[in-house]
């Protein structure tokens, strides 16, 4: 029988906002973490006493704090929220090879055949010790829910996170062969896959408890949802998913991006913030061991039109030159065709593989940038010297100034200097 855990850090967010900030944001018991007073930014995560005024995640800063007038706003703290969510997965990989990461604060353990190497105790016994090495190594908390798969796993971290049940103590495992009898307790709206849409068509014919579910036979359920979703409903309410814990799936892309306060429409000032953001961007993809042949740039202009442009290259790339300098050639395009004040921008990197183990070395000296190519081994060598200095100062110790002159022509060809 397979044997799977999720998990969770509680109020991720809030909690490493804390940790970064302990005289501000650490003594601050109504905390919403997403943006400052004023912005156009939306609740990332709330603290549990802000919760209960009716603060939720994706709710507007300006909502959230009429329902919460008396809450302190911070920012995410983003290279914050990644140092440690690293942190915590190193320690879950401490307890089996199989962990895959479903987001930055939610990982999926696949506890199957290491029985003997815990002397066959409970999944609960073990799953409360993963809870206390990861606090003893990280100072953060984890909910932890187990069963048979990863949907079990899924609806039984809701049960055991202190603000459900404290007496919980942050561990739900469904014991074997118990699977239907939990099921029968769940809210339809609480299984992954079911939107607000589909909740209001199953409300309509009576269904809002996976026990409600439970008493009609497949063809009934056809009539009502037709034949794809019915077999899937039929499934999941009984506790089957054949989905596996995969270790490592690549990303598909990364991005940051950033709403303003006021629109910007100083071509060097918005120039400015893109440069930054392809520079934590492109920081994010050295991290994971990755490079990329995809940069794209998204603006959002005042009049709530959202454009983007992206480039393709034949070669991947990872240094900060070759990104920044894409995404500032893409900016300026997409400014000549929709010149407006902007109110978002973003930059983002697809087609991402892990990142060559050895370079092939050229006859050519480092500096040279091989023909066709629109970055160099200087330029790479460059970037991760940058990086070990960021670590040691800080996000913003170097910042990409907005004078720079673009190195990438519009074709990727490198203009003359």
């Amino acid at each position: 029988m397979p044997r799977i855990l999720l998990a969770d850090a509680d109020a991720f967010f809030v909690a490493v906002a804390r940790a970064v900030d302990p005289k501000g944001a650490g003594r601050a018991t109504l905390l919403i973490v997403g943006g400052r007073p004023g912005s156009r930014g939306v609740v990332c995560s709330a603290s549990y006493e802000t919760r209960a005024y009716g603060v939720r995640s994706a709710m507007p800063i300006s909502q959230a704090l009429k329902l919460c007038p008396d809450a302190m706003c911070v920012p995410v703290p983003r290279y914050a929220c990644a140092d440690t969510s690293r942190a915590i997965r190193s320690v879950l990989d401490q307890f089996t090879p199989l962990v895959e990461g479903a987001s930055i604060d939610e990982w999926y353990l696949d506890m199957s055949g290491t029985e003997a190497l815990y002397d066959h105790e409970p999944l609960e016994v073990t799953a409360r010790r993963i809870r206390t090495a990861v606090f003893d190594a990280t100072g953060m908390h984890v909910s932890i829910g187990g069963g048979s798969n990863k949907l079990i796993a899924k609806l039984a971290v809701e049960r055991g996170k202190p603000s459900h049940d404290p007496s919980a103590g942050g561990v739900h495992v469904v014991p074997d062969n118990t699977e239907l009898d939990f099921m029968r307790t769940v809210a339809l709206a609480d299984i992954p896959g079911i939107g607000p849409k589909q909740q209001t068509k199953l409300l309509a014919v009576g269904l809002t408890m996976a026990a409600d579910v439970l008493t009609h036979d497949l063809r009934t359920l056809e009539r009502w949802l037709g034949a794809s979703s019915a077999a899937w409903l039929y499934d999941r309410v009984r506790g089957i998913s054949h989905s596996t814990v995969e270790p490592r799936l690549p990303a598909k892309q990364m991005s940051r991006e950033e709403t303003f306060d006021r629109d910007i429409a100083d071509a060097v000032a918005l120039s400015s913030e893109l440069r930054h953001l392809s520079a934590k961007v492109a920081a994010d993809l050295r991290a994971d061991g990755l490079d990329a042949r995809t940069i794209t740039v998204k603006l959002r202009t005042n009049d709530f039109t959202t454009r983007s442009a992206g480039k393709t290259f034949d070669e991947p790339v990872e240094s900060d030159r070759a990104i920044i300098d894409t995404a500032d050639v893409l900016l300026k395009q997409l400014r000549a065709a929709h010149p407006r004040p902007v109110r978002l921008v973003g930059v983002s990197l697809s087609n991402l593989k892990p990142v060559r183990d050895a370079r092939q070395l050229t006859m050519f000296d480092g500096a040279t940038k091989p023909e066709g190519t629109p970055e160099g081994e200087r330029d790479r060598e460059l970037s991760r010297a940058m990086d070990r200095v960021r670590e040691k100062f800080g996000d913003d110790a170097i910042r990409a100034g907005p004078e720079r002159r673009s190195a990438i022509g519009e074709k990727g060809a490198r203009k003359p200097r």
